[in-house]
């Protein structure tokens, strides 16, 4: 059961911004083991099993980041990352075009929320035509969305808007290259203790139905090919 990262979690993490190299690291392993990996994997099954309590028919998985970077892109940085993170996602090849629940923890911040890390053209062009067809549902998830306080909608533009939005309230999905629903704010103390797990369950709870709209697109017929046939 989770019982809250420590001291020694965000110790570690700022030792590996500074020392980002292996032999400080080998040094540090069993910290890094103890005191950061293993409560972010006790924290994430946690999530993971709520999550999937809440939706059993998504064949839900939770995944831990692994704190080593790849070797073939370093660019310059050191081999370790500063920090880690889980997903809450359902299996494929790639969960980087796939929506997704996550929590991060950083040396100086932490960040939940769900969305995609870099979701497909194809993805968006679905997601505008079903707008299209019933720009009602959307325009209600947007205006809960506007009205409270713990989500922001962030977005990667397109330089221009693809197609005019149905409303005003819609145009950011229509400019939206590829988006997230996310919290992001300092280090705060319900991390060092249970308080997180409730505060992650009520997000997750009011994300759900966002995730039920956008993890069904993929099942949506490409908008593309209609305009072919015609």
């Amino acid at each position: 059961m989770f019982t809250g990262f420590t001291d020694e979690t965000v110790d570690f993490m700022w030792g590996i911004r500074f020392n980002n190299e292996r032999s400080w690291f080998e040094a540090h392993k069993e910290t890094y083991l103890k005191a950061f990996y293993q409560p972010m994997r006790e924290l994430g099954e946690e999530l993971y099993e709520f999550v999937r309590e809440q939706r059993p028919d998504y064949g839900l998985i939770c995944k831990v980041s692994r704190i080593y970077r790849d070797a073939r892109r370093l660019h310059g940085r050191g081999p370790y990352k500063e920090s880690l993170w889980f997903t809450i996602e359902q299996p494929g090849e790639a969960w980087t075009d796939r929506p997704s629940f996550w929590f991060e923890l950083m040396p100086d911040s932490w960040s939940y929320g769900m969305g995609y890390w870099v979701s497909k053209p194809v993805t968006m062009a679905k997601l505008r035509a079903r707008i299209d067809r019933d720009p009602a549902t959307m325009e209600e998830l947007t205006r809960k969305l506007n009205g409270q306080t713990e989500f922001t909608l962030d977005t990667t533009d397109y330089k221009k808007l693809r197609s005019p939005a149905p409303s005003e309230i819609l145009e950011p999905w229509y400019r939206a290259k590829y988006f997230a629903i996310g919290h992001h704010e300092k280090l705060t103390e319900e991390l060092f203790s249970r308080d997180i797990v409730e505060r992650l369950k009520n997000g997750y709870t009011f994300l759900l139905p966002y995730y039920d709209y956008f993890v069904t697109l993929d099942g949506d017929r490409d908008p593309r090919e209609e305009l072919k046939e015609h």
